[in-house]
């Protein structure tokens, strides 16, 4: 008697049908942008380390046109990425009640970004007043 083969289903583009793996998949590909910039700094740090020069070097090279460019998309992936996490914040924290209701989804999304653009100003306010 022969033997039948086991049925293996293609995981070619198994995301692409569906909106909600799109979005999966998209919020799944900023992460390359966060760790891209996670090296850049890290080269900067490197750069730090081995003098005024080489530090200098650097900073020279975040001023070219591939660099700010670069940074731009980093920005946009950035955005993208901050607004989809706390889109699903709602979805995996537990729920959350104030005064006997259920925070809506909509109220921890937006008080999420809320609290990234107010911590993000802070660090800028900081780096500013540093800077100066």
């Amino acid at each position: 008697m022969a033997r039948r083969q086991p049925y293996v289903r293609s995981m070619d583009g198994w995301w692409k049908p569906n909106p909600f793996f799109r979005k999966y998949m998209a919020r799944e590909l900023t992460a390359f942008f966060v760790a891209l910039y996670a090296l850049l700094l890290l080269a900067g740090l490197v750069a730090l380390g081995r003098g005024p020069e080489s530090y200098a070097a650097w900073l020279e090279t975040l001023r070219s046109g591939w660099s700010i460019a670069l940074h731009v998309v980093l920005l946009l992936a950035f955005l993208y990425h901050t607004w989809s996490w706390f889109q699903i914040m709602p979805k995996t924290m537990p729920p959350v009640v104030v005064a006997g209701q259920r925070l809506a989804a909509r109220t921890i999304t937006t008080l999420g970004v809320a609290a990234a653009v107010g911590a993000s100003m802070l660090v800028l306010a900081i780096a500013w007043g540093l800077a100066r």
